[in-house]
């Protein structure tokens, strides 16, 4: 298993994550917006918040319940040290553009802070986390026998695909990142496939992005290699869509998750060009209910005495399942990959996106760690850098605390 620091280093060269956002998104006027990936700061702090204002999104509806959130007796406030330099949470928060950070211990919150103009009450979108809520809703979704097994074949579900590259992947090797088909995540090649994959129009039957899916050739036996693939991760909220018979996955997503969890406030998801949710980003929700997630989690993937997924299926979906590679090029790093979950140091785990967002799980501290940023560039070794350390004297101080 991948040490913390190793993971990170994986997770900078994959969690690029974003570029589909960026040819996907649908503005919710007529005129056109700029990319969310090429925000300014300002624009940035002004829309996070209120996404559903630029892009068109779906609600997931909240319950009539809301899961408290005590504050414990003790809050903790580490100091986080970056090389030789030792900075206080709010210098840190300030000067890295961390809008929002929640510890929960043993159910209280332990840390809650907000910075740059954020409220409580503000929601943020996390980019690529909405990959980890993606994978959850495929295994409630298998509780619920929407879905056969995730061994399933991908056309059982996207029959349009029979006789592509994606005839013989399985469900469970899409969440993988190994179904072998042959991708192109260069954000800096016009003509990669991360790239071209959302700029197919909307015809108002087939959705773009299944039918660019659908021209991609095969490198590798599904199962036998890892590649990140953004697009795949939307065409798995396709698979789950499908299977859902009619039942949008915010809606799915507020029966399984918003409602029986007990979230305080409606979130809101993005949607692609055949207003279809991005399986692979862009939920926004408030800071604490992104804990809630996690508190999900922790729980085994149950909400109260309601079982949501398969017995099993959390300490499945964040273990690694990345193939290893047969012959690594110099430098290279063995990935450690879950279920769209980035697998730690075993037990722990977590979920990642870019501009400086994440969500740590600790399952022998009951602990759970969020941030939510503003960073301004999408990833980087120095972000990471800040990432790690900031979650390390969280989590050091909550448990020695």
């Amino acid at each position: 298993m991948l040490s913390l620091a190793a993971a990170a280093s994986v997770a900078l060269a994959a969690i690029s994550l974003a570029a589909t956002p960026a040819v996907a998104q649908v503005p919710v006027g007529k005129d056109p917006t700029t990319s969310i990936l090429v925000w300014t700061p300002k624009q940035q702090l002004e829309r996070y918040p209120v996404l559903e204002k630029t892009y068109k999104t779906n609600t997931i509806r909240k319950g009539t319940k809301v899961l408290d959130l005590p504050k414990a007796d003790k809050q903790v406030d580490p100091k986080v040290t970056i090389g030789k330099k030792s900075m206080s949470l709010d210098q840190l928060m300030t000067a890295n553009r961390i809008t929002g950070l929640i510890a929960v211990k043993d159910g209280k919150i332990v840390l809650e802070k907000y910075a740059l103009g954020r409220k409580p009450e503000d929601r943020w979108t996390t980019f690529s986390v909405a990959k980890s809520v993606t994978s959850t809703l495929i295994g409630a979704a298998v509780k619920d026998r929407y879905i056969g097994s995730i061994y399933d074949q991908v056309v059982y579900y996207v029959p349009e695909l029979k006789g592509t590259a994606y005839d013989g992947v399985s469900i469970r090797q899409l969440m993988m990142m190994s179904s072998g088909v042959k991708w192109n995540e260069d954000y800096a090649d016009p003509r990669s496939d991360v790239a071209q994959s959302g700029s197919l129009p909307y015809d108002g039957v087939n959705n773009p992005i299944v039918q660019y899916m659908a021209k991609l050739k095969r490198e590798a036996p599904p199962g036998t290699k890892w590649v990140y693939k953004t697009g795949e991760t939307d065409l798995a909220g396709f698979v789950l869509s499908r299977a859902l018979a009619g039942k949008s996955l915010s809606q799915y997503a507020s029966e399984k998750i918003w409602a029986p969890v007990g979230m305080e406030q409606d979130a809101v998801w993005m949607v692609d060009k055949a207003g279809l949710e991005r399986g692979g980003c862009c939920i926004s929700a408030t800071l604490r209910d992104y804990a809630r997630i996690g508190l999900f989690m922790l729980a085994g993937g149950k909400a109260g005495d309601q079982q949501i997924v398969p017995d099993g299926w959390v300490e499945e979906a964040t273990a690694n399942h990345a193939p290893p590679i047969a012959k690594p090029k110099k430098g290279e790093t063995q990935p450690s990959y879950g279920y769209f979950w980035w697998p730690q140091e075993a037990p722990n785990y977590g979920a990642r996106g870019i501009f400086g967002q994440g969500m740590n799980v600790y399952p022998e501290d009951n602990l759970v760690i969020v941030m939510n940023s503003a960073m301004p560039k999408a990833t980087g070794r120095d972000q990471q850098q800040v990432m790690s350390a900031v979650m390390k004297a969280i989590h050091d101080a909550a448990v020695g605390g």
